[in-house]
């Protein structure tokens, strides 16, 4: 997994006073934790869009007042009406130690299935993975060339040297399945359908007075019959 260089300045202040003069200074108060202390310091609000406004995962090497950190951004607040940063937790990692991370899920090729009609569903944008730092894949690509309808690809389809998938099994990442096709009346087909009926309705009615004369005829027959 790839790493970028960021420095910060430690705070020494943690009140809320000197929280909001970080912020009006147009940097975000962070911490640092997972190692024999937890390190308060404060970065540059620009730094985060190598972290944050990208779909990339990232190893983190902090340099906070000359002293240096291997890292990885854990959380990150924003204000729910500007959504400026407010506040970011970053994790120190060490190369003997496992460490949990959301890996992106890349789709590679065309699928046979969409090609043939389907419709491809990625249900897994992210994977939870574990794994060493120097063993954690930057993404995890899939090639969906040979799905076709019907067929998916689940977690336990995946694999990463050294890298173990902590999500269900049996959850599907992603896969092709049948495109629903809504047929629609025309006008005409309306229009024949509503003729057809009335021309039902139509006969219907004739044969019952059809049948309602014959009937009395017959019942006249019978009548004459019994008088003479």
């Amino acid at each position: 997994m790839k790493s970028i260089d960021i420095s910060g300045v430690k705070r020494t202040e943690l009140n809320k006073a000197a929280i909001k003069k970080t912020r009006s200074n147009g940097n975000v108060p962070c911490v640092l934790y997972g190692g024999k202390e937890n390190v308060h310091f404060e970065l540059p609000a620009l730094a985060f869009k190598k972290l944050v406004y990208t779909p990339d995962v990232c190893l983190v090497d902090l340099d906070i007042d000359g002293s240096t950190f291997k890292a990885m951004m854990k959380d990150v607040q924003f204000h729910p009406v500007t959504d400026d940063i407010l506040h970011a937790d970053f994790l120190e990692v060490f190369p003997d130690k496992e460490v949990q991370i959301m890996v992106p899920v890349r789709l590679t090729g065309s699928s046979a299935g969409v090609r043939e009609g389907g419709r491809l569903v990625h249900k897994m944008k992210k994977v939870l993975a574990q794994a060493l730092p120097d063993k954690l894949p930057d993404d995890i690509t899939l090639d969906i060339e040979p799905l076709n309808i019907g067929d998916s690809i689940r977690v336990s389809d995946l694999s990463s040297d050294g890298v173990e998938f902590l999500e269900a099994p049996n959850n599907v990442v992603v896969g092709v399945r049948t495109a629903r096709v809504v047929v629609e009346e025309t006008p005409e087909a309306e229009a024949e359908g509503a003729e057809g009926a009335e021309g039902a309705e139509g006969e219907a009615k004739e044969g019952a007075e059809g049948e309602a004369k014959e009937g009395a005829k017959e019942g006249a027959k019978e009548g004459e019959a019994e008088k003479s």
